[in-house]
């Protein structure tokens, strides 16, 4: 499967130029022969949090139409990044994925909330898993600070998830650990990592781009700069049971033993 990062450089606190640029960008990683397009974090909003209120998308409708749209058209997977949902019980940041038909393939709300970029204090936490399908084969979605919970990751791999697609808005002081997280997510899990960074600026934060395909053994199936740009690279995720069945890590756990 050829997949396709949109790093994206993300307008403040502005929609619809947002959805447009989106499009643009998955329309053009259409035309160069991707088999799925994956988004950031919050990319219809970017992290204008005080204003979630009137920007954004009630039970996620805007983004679901435009992106279910845009998979039928184009037969394309999307992984939709995450946007800010609007519901009853508060805003989630909230991932949404389409397969190739268009049909809602999975949906993932941010279980942990960053308190040094005030989350807590504008966002409802999710409280559920993101497993999908995609493709026949099992996934995971996660969102940014959610790396840094190893049990959390654990916990879609354990079920079975193969590749596990990561949206972030990552900030560039933090660069390291990006890099080193994910890497380490791939490795422990014997698993693809697909990771999505926004890039670019917002009134308080600079961000680190640099998205990542990693294979199962850890090494860089390629790697973006901190520009704006479409990275693309091909999963096998043959190569995942080929890993899993040499060394059997999942064979070999003792979750009985580890609370």
């Amino acid at each position: 499967m050829k997949i396709s990062l949109l790093q994206l450089d993300i307008a403040f606190g502005n929609p619809q130029v947002n959805y447009a640029a989106a499009e643009r960008k998955i329309r053009e990683a259409a035309a160069q022969g991707t088999d799925c397009v994956v988004l950031p974090e919050l990319w219809t909003t970017g992290y204008d949090l005080t204003r979630l209120a009137d920007i954004a998308d009630p039970e996620g409708k805007a983004t679901k139409a435009l992106m279910s749209g845009l998979a039928r058209e184009l037969g394309i997977h999307i992984v939709a990044g995450s946007v800010a949902s609007k519901k009853d019980n508060g805003i989630t940041n909230s991932m949404y994925v389409f397969s190739r038909t268009g049909a809602i393939a999975g949906e993932y709300s941010k279980l942990h909330l960053f308190r040094l970029m005030d989350e807590h204090l504008y966002l409802h936490p999710g409280e559920a898993k993101g497993l999908f399908t995609l493709n026949g084969t099992s996934c995971a979605g996660l969102i940014c600070y959610d790396i840094r919970f190893p049990e959390w990751v654990r916990a879609h791999t354990a079920l079975g998830a193969e590749v596990l697609f990561i949206s972030a808005e990552w900030p560039l002081p933090r660069l390291a650990h990006w890099r080193a997280l994910l890497i380490s997510r791939a490795i422990e899990n014997q698993c693809y990592v697909v990771a999505c960074n926004r890039t670019g600026k917002d009134p308080a934060n600079t961000f680190a781009g640099h998205s990542m395909i990693i294979d199962p053994w850890g090494e860089v199936v390629c790697e973006a700069s901190e520009n704006e740009e479409i990275l693309s690279g091909e999963i096998d995720v043959h190569k995942v049971r080929e890993v899993r069945a040499q060394i059997p890590v999942f064979s070999d756990r003792r979750p009985e033993l580890y609370l």
